[in-house]
């Protein structure tokens, strides 16, 4: 499946690490040496989730090369809908007036993305769809709790929105090549890991340490099972994007890799922990970037429950 067009939408709200030490006690320093995160975005009083994807949206409508109203599946991935009835694929079916389309929500945690691709390249093979929207947000600082010394500095928020079909519409779109992901409840602490109970505490990660060893066993595994799957090595990458969780796991998966600083591309500094959009912003963030012919692999890990990635020729 095929790249028509992305877009992406960063709140201008940051909250700088300062702020956390009269909050929960934990220095600057602290924070950035363990994260590698000094901001992260938070979304403005009028903002949330459906706002933030709609300006996603907007952002990649100039490079579309068909209308909008062409598009005949819509999901959105997330964890933190503003409504689980009235989903972000049927507010953006509604605002952009899309009809006769499919329209659904779905969660894995933070690799919804991955599972979203993975369901539109579903769609095209059985000939059920011809022209995807993919829209991925997350609104971490609405429900998270920022004196919780345990993740409560490290959630950010942003959008993204990508515009996908089953043959080129344009020139030079990126080519999606393929997509995995895997369930991973299985792992003894997976379902205990990490949780979002909105009335019930907000987020809250009560198994960081597992989080950590999980991540850097999982994302460069997904790695080598795309690059067996395709027949390709670690030295046809061209750049690895990692899920934005903890850029100690980023450099953690590059070293087992074996792939150079130059070539491992985040935004976790700037932004913190931005869920499910992580990998997918950060490509769009970098679209212009890649030259036609280099490859592209976003690997990531969602909280214990799952992990995926996609390899993508540009």
């Amino acid at each position: 499946m095929y790249i028509n067009s992305c877009g992406h939408y960063v709140p201008s709200g940051r909250v700088d690490n300062g702020y956390f030490y009269d909050v929960n006690g934990l220095t600057s320093e602290w924070i950035e040496q363990r994260t590698g995160i000094k901001t992260r975005s938070k979304a403005l009083p009028d903002e949330d989730l459906n706002s933030m994807i709609k300006e996603a949206v907007n952002h990649a409508l100039p490079g579309l090369p068909y209308n909008i109203k062409d598009v005949d599946l819509i999901i959105a991935a997330s964890y933190s809908p503003v409504d689980t009835v009235a989903t972000p694929a049927h507010v953006i079916q509604h605002v952009y007036h899309i009809e006769n389309c499919k329209a659904f929500y779905i969660s894995s945690a933070c690799s919804s993305a991955m599972n979203a691709l993975e369901i539109v390249d579903t769609y095209f093979k059985s000939g059920k769809a011809q022209k995807a929207l993919v829209v991925v947000a997350d609104h971490n600082t609405y429900y998270s709790n920022d004196f919780d010394p345990k993740s409560g500095h490290l959630w950010g928020d942003a959008a993204t929105a990508f515009f996908l079909s089953n043959e080129p519409c344009g020139r030079y779109e990126p080519h999606i090549m393929d997509v995995v992901t895997e369930g991973l409840g299985f792992l003894n602490k997976s379902i205990h890991a990490v949780n979002l109970r909105p009335k019930d505490g907000g987020i809250v990660m009560e198994e960081g340490r597992d989080v950590f060893m999980q991540a850097c066993t999982y994302m460069p595994r997904t790695v080598h099972q795309l690059l067996k799957r395709n027949h390709m090595e670690v030295s046809d990458i061209s750049y690895l994007i990692g899920h934005q969780a903890n850029m100690r796991i980023l450099k953690n998966v590059a070293h087992q890799l074996e792939m150079p600083d130059e070539k491992v591309l985040s935004n976790i500094e700037s932004y913190g922990n931005t869920g499910s959009v992580s990998s997918l912003l950060v490509f769009s963030e970098n679209r212009d970037r890649f030259k036609a012919g280099e490859v592209v692999v976003c690997t990531t890990f969602g909280g214990g429950y799952s992990t995926g990635g996609c390899l993508i020729r540009c």
